[in-house]
């Protein structure tokens, strides 16, 4: 008789187990935007061939009067409303039409459920042709948006007129040297390690992962102040009190952290269709820059990985600051120089880091 009894017990335990297991793969449906009842719409949009909608801000020059048309891609639990800092004084001078939009799933743009490396790249060529901006434009990426920027120059390369890598994000699963990966990966905090290990082999669980309260997750992801350097929480929180925008995720995860924050995760540290460190140059006659920008003491994004891509692509320009974190683009005049380089193939290179013991 206790046998039984065990046996449905275990059973019952079984089947709940599974139970739990099945809900906890399956995403939660994002919130309606402009529906009734759902979440209003404070942004012109455009309409994408799809149906979906992406939604954008304009600044700088008119666009009628623009000489340089660029497009700005937004970094993780972001929004269009970051911005970029380009000096108001250098975008009159040089004529430069900047926009800037909320990545599928993220603020006022409607979720992507088919949202890979490619549709990100062609979310942004649409968007371009919507705005007629014309046949080529120039695309700066910054962390997160890094990504969408290499899925650029992958997808859409006869589109580009340059293109500028900001502290990008990286992949610890793209074909690297043994050492590279090792001295990267191993430099994480063990809980961002966990997370985006599932992000990479159970994507499906990320979700569950990122909101459970058993375990400790992501610094990184939480946006907690170790991810960052003491140069960086400075300029963070300076930057919030001038009410910039920039990361909040309120605005940026409105419709919910699985079309915006894991789905970056999970593409991001998924399996590429293509490997970065073997593209082909886009520019081969010179006509235009790509380049990648890079602080040393960044926590967030691994300088070894940075290095390594500008080793295999010698025709990417690459500039390193010693002293700068994640934030680099927030440091004074770094904004106005990778503009000024971006558009004019010009600008006075900035200090390089020489690899450091143990680096």
């Amino acid at each position: 008789m206790k046998m039984v009894t065990l046996s449905k017990v275990t059973l019952v335990f079984a089947v709940a187990l599974l139970g739990w297991a099945y809900q906890a793969t399956r995403p939660p449906p994002p919130a309606i935007l402009g529906a009734s009842g759902g979440l209003p719409i404070t942004s012109p949009r455009v309409r994408l061939k799809d149906g979906r909608h992406l939604a954008y801000m304009e600044a700088g020059v008119h666009k009628e009067n623009a000489r340089y048309k660029v497009i700005f891609v937004h970094g993780f639990a972001s929004t269009k409303e970051s911005g970029f800092p380009v000096s108001q004084e250098l975008v009159e001078e040089l004529g430069i039409y900047m926009l800037f939009f909320d990545r599928a799933g993220y603020g006022d743009s409607d979720a992507n459920p088919k949202r890979c490396l490619k549709s990100d790249a062609t979310d942004v060529e649409e968007l371009a042709d919507a705005l007629q901006l014309g046949d080529k434009f120039y695309v700066v990426g910054c962390s997160m948006g890094g990504y969408v920027a290499w899925s650029c120059l992958h997808y859409i390369p006869h589109r580009l007129a340059g293109v500028s890598l900001v502290v990008p994000a990286v992949n610890y699963w793209w074909p690297l040297p043994d050492d590279v990966r090792r001295s990267a990966y191993g430099k994480l905090d063990a809980r961002d390690r966990r997370t985006f290990w599932i992000a990479h082999h159970a994507p499906s669980l990320l979700c569950t992962w990122l909101t459970q309260t058993w375990f400790p997750t992501s610094p990184i992801v939480r946006g907690e102040r170790g991810a960052f350097t003491a140069k960086d929480w400075e300029i963070l929180t300076e930057l919030w009190k001038r009410e910039s925008g920039q990361l909040d995720r309120a605005k940026a995860t409105r419709q919910g952290t699985y079309e915006s924050l894991c789905r970056d995760a999970t593409i991001l540290f998924g399996s590429w269709e293509f490997d970065p460190t073997e593209m082909r140059d886009p520019f081969p006659d010179g006509e235009g820059v790509v380049s990648i920008w890079q602080g040393y003491e960044d926590r967030i994004v691994q300088v070894e990985i940075q290095r390594h891509a500008a080793r295999r692509l010698p025709w990417v320009r690459y500039h390193e600051h010693p002293e700068a974190g994640h934030a680099l683009p927030d440091m004074d005049g770094v904004g106005d120089e990778i503009a000024r380089e971006l558009v004019l193939g010009v600008g006075e290179a900035p200090p390089q880091s020489e690899p450091r013991r143990g680096s």
